[in-house]
């Protein structure tokens, strides 16, 4: 089979498996949609070696970063004399600077993949009941986003690589 039905072949296949996964026997231990999002930006970025590291490292970089704005978020009172929307907008602020300039390390580079991380982070915080608040931020709970995000990602580059590997041997295979 030619490399691009393969790929989709392989992708429709394991797909189907982390569905079942998330909504079966692992319901909660990952997330769907923050698994997908670092598969296709392990393709977005290469689809090798290089882009597997990038996406994981740097994804969950991200999830580290957007989780301490998180807790700096749950310290600023309600009557803070900036008021809470203009602080929140601060701590977001200076957290992304800090994040985009820590592409001055090497290991830290992937810019885009840091920001897909913060992204799902915050995604998962703002759109999740009762998990933007310091017992969950701070506590070792399966919900703590710092957890339950960074495996999220990592398993969504496992996906990626096992996909691309699958598609390889289906090419090879009828080659």
């Amino acid at each position: 089979m030619n490399s691009l039905t393969a790929l989709s072949v392989s992708i429709g296949v394991l797909a189907g498996l982390a569905t079942f996964l998330a909504v079966g026997p692992l319901a909660g231990v990952f997330f769907i949609w923050a698994l997908t999002i670092a598969w296709a930006a392990y393709f977005a970025l290469g689809g090798n070696d290089e882009a597997a590291k990038n996406t994981a490292v740097c994804g969950v970089f991200g999830v580290v970063m957007a989780w301490y704005a998180a807790v700096l978020l749950t310290k600023i009172p309600a009557d803070a004399v900036l008021g809470f929307p203009l602080m929140a907008g601060i701590v977001v602020t200076i957290s992304v600077i800090v994040s985009c300039l820590a592409a001055n390390l090497k290991v830290l580079s992937c810019i885009p993949a840091t920001v897909l991380g913060y992204s799902a982070t915050f995604a998962y915080m703002l759109q999740t009941p009762d998990i933007l608040t310091p017992d969950v931020l701070l506590g070792a709970e399966w919900s703590n986003p710092l957890l339950v995000i960074s495996f999220s990602l990592i398993a969504g580059v496992g996906f990626g690589i096992a996909s691309a590997k699958l598609a390889a041997k289906w090419t090879t295979i009828a080659d």
